[in-house]
């Protein structure tokens, strides 16, 4: 648009019926229709918080008074989301949020989760960026696909046979995640196991004429606190 239009709007230098100072006031023209972007303010809050939690005050940490927030038209904008996460209360300047974020749903599985807003003014235009980062909370528990896993192993199997099962899944991140396992105590099986591979290792022969079937409990457990399995 502006190299369309550049040559109507700033005529060049030279040109019959045009001084030179031309050139200098579309300069300005230019400057002051352009935004005011502002340096970045960044905030850190759990998800899951209930609609009216306090993030933080802007208009303390940008040095406004309050009047300037009303006067100015002071909006939240969030670029390309459906939702509106949060908006600015014009009374004590706080952003506040006006739902509950979910940080699964917001950003999956990602190790960090920030949420970019743009807090705008007007009469000037002036734009702040604004980061926030949604810490995750231990709001899901491991799960496995099957709550029934059934196998069959050949009394012929020998010690040291190992048996794969398909690991737990958490929703949560990080610590919350899944890390670790526990195999009740059978006369059988112990348990070998990681974030990604969980094993059945046989340590005593099986006979199925003494046992026909076992019932084996597996618990997966996250790290968060309080711990959920």
């Amino acid at each position: 648009m502006c190299a369309n239009t550049l040559k109507d709007i700033c005529p060049m230098t030279g040109d019959k019926g045009y001084p030179a100072l031309v050139p200098f006031i579309c300069f300005v023209f230019f400057i002051v229709t352009k935004p005011l972007v502002k340096g970045d303010l960044s905030y850190s809050f759990p998800e899951e918080m209930k609609p009216g939690f306090v993030i933080g005050n802007v208009a303390n940490d940008l040095g406004l008074n309050l009047g300037t927030l009303s006067s100015r038209r002071a909006r939240v904008d969030i670029e390309g989301a459906r939702k509106r996460y949060c908006e600015i209360n014009l009374n004590t300047g706080d952003l506040i949020t006006s739902e509950r974020i979910d940080r699964e749903g917001l950003c999956g599985k990602k190790t960090s989760c920030v949420l970019k807003i743009d807090l705008v003014l007007e009469n000037p235009l002036e734009l702040h960026r604004v980061g926030l980062r949604v810490q995750d909370v231990n709001d899901n528990s491991p799960k496995f696909k099957r709550n029934l896993i059934e196998m069959e192993i050949s009394e012929s199997a020998v010690r040291g046979n190992r048996f794969s099962i398909e690991e737990a899944h958490d929703a949560d991140t990080g610590q919350n995640d899944v890390q670790r396992y526990i195999l009740e105590k059978n006369d059988n099986f112990v348990l070998a196991a990681d974030n990604k591979n969980v094993q059945l290792i046989l340590e005593t022969s099986l006979d199925r004429e003494k046992q026909k079937e076992m019932n084996l409990l597996l618990t997966a457990l996250d790290g968060g606190s309080p711990q959920k399995s």
